[in-house]
């Protein structure tokens, strides 16, 4: 019975998971329950439970989750500020003469956004309300029109600085700065990819992506330079502040997170945008996401410590281990339960359930942890496009209108997958676009 107590134990909490059940309970009740079945057949030991308070006193005590709350509370008030609004309008007329061009500002701006917030409901809700009824309007097709706003807000889960990479690193055992770094490339690379594939729409299929016309670009000359510097250099300058002081080694992820949220701050109150409304809309959202990661992190500790009390761990790894091709075999099979995990639960489940099971066996096979994580990253970012759960689907959705049916939102984000996948096999055939720095 000991051989298959772990295995059941896994099965078990991947059921109660796909029926709905909050998922950092779903692990906590697992763990429980199998924790009293493992000590009624004699083989489990109690004292795996004595690291229960030391191990949550740690999550609490851990500065580098620290700094999820100030990437959240930075994101969450340039969106509540409507300083992101701002943005987008500006370079939609910047662009607006292009054919194809409203589609490429939207991905502009998601790569903008991304390094700046990392909050892909603000994003892809920014967008959708501000860019869905120009694209409508002027005859771009509503395929392409939600697929490009609901790929591009998803850019904030790969480039840095990102809530999902402050996870993998710290479930990882790595540095938050070098994983920032690997993840810049493959982010920026996988922005071309989507505006690319925006122009060839537009080159080859010119009635899906029309350029706007000239009645319809509002200010155009000095007055489009002018508004161009004034919104486009804040967020800029915020985003090389962060990112700069990251990796320069000046700040820790934690401190310029902090710096971050003074910096949305600020931007806010010298915009005049700074009120009691958004402050407290900020202060709420951030509480309320980063309690739930938190909850997560405690509900997978408990299940890791049981999983781990009946050797469930080491059955994870040598099942990993010797898989047939080795590393290659062992990607393969990571990459596909991930993509397949994407479908149906969120990316903070996916990485407090399977992360802390695969790391093991990527270092017996001698993988490069930084270059793994950015991959992970790239898989994970593909979950919140995959229906039927996908969670920017769901944000797109909340703002578009009527007549634009679910069916065409689904349809829309199939060729972005697609991309999706293509920057995935790039990070594996080319490490170098992850390890160019070290």
């Amino acid at each position: 019975m000991e051989e298959y107590l772990g295995p059941l134990m896994f099965a078990a909490a991947l059921i109660m998971i796909f029926t709905g059940f909050p998922v950092a309970f779903a692990l906590a009740g697992t763990a429980i329950l199998f924790m009293f079945i493992g000590v009624g057949a004699g083989i489990f030991d109690w004292s795996f439970m004595l690291a229960m308070p030391d191990r949550t006193f740690g999550i609490m005590a851990n500065m580098v989750l620290l700094a999820i709350p100030f990437f959240i509370f930075m994101g969450t008030m340039l969106a509540k500020s409507r300083l992101a609004e701002d943005l987008l309008i500006t370079v939609g007329q910047l662009f607006g003469p292009v054919r194809g061009g409203l589609a490429i500002a939207v991905v502009l701006v998601g790569a903008l956004l991304a390094a700046a917030t990392g909050v892909v409901g603000a994003s892809v809700v920014a967008m959708g309300l501000i860019s869905l009824p120009v694209m409508m309007r002027y005859g771009y097709s509503n395929e392409l029109s939600t697929g490009i706003i609901a790929a591009s807000g998803t850019l904030g889960q790969i480039i840095p600085p990102s809530v999902v990479l402050v996870v993998l690193a710290d479930q990882m055992g790595i540095s938050v700065g070098d994983l920032f770094i690997g993840a810049l490339v493959p982010g920026i690379a996988l922005a071309v990819l989507f505006a690319l594939y925006a122009g060839a729409v537009a080159f080859f299929r010119p009635d899906m992506a029309p350029a706007l016309p000239l009645s319809s670009r509002g200010i155009s000359g000095m007055a489009l330079a002018r508004r161009v510097l004034f919104v486009m250099m804040p967020p800029l300058v915020l985003i090389l502040l962060v990112l700069g002081s990251i990796f320069a080694g000046i700040a820790t992820p934690t401190e310029a997170g902090a710096l971050g949220a003074l910096g949305a701050i600020v931007l806010a109150l010298v915009n005049r945008r700074l009120d009691l409304k958004a402050l407290k809309e900020t202060m709420d959202e951030t509480m309320r996401l980063t309690s739930m990661v938190m909850m997560l992190l405690i509900g997978s500790t408990a299940f890791a410590l049981v999983f781990r009390g009946l050797s469930g761990d080491l059955w994870i790894q040598g099942l990993l281990t010797n898989l047939p091709g080795g590393v290659i075999g062992l990607l393969i099979v990571v990459n596909l339960t991930i993509f397949f995990l994407g479908f149906f639960i969120d990316f903070f489940e996916i990485a407090f359930i399977i992360i802390p099971l695969i790391v093991p066996a990527a270092i017996e096979l001698g993988i490069d942890l930084v270059w793994f994580g950015v991959m992970i990253g790239m898989n994970l970012q593909m979950s919140f496009l995959t229906p039927p759960f996908g969670f920017a689907l769901f944000y797109l959705r909340s703002v578009v209108p009527p007549e634009i049916p679910t069916s065409a939102i689904y349809r829309g984000v199939i060729p972005f997958i697609c991309i999706q996948i293509v920057g995935l096999l790039l990070i594996i055939i080319f490490p170098e676009l992850v390890t160019w720095s070290f």
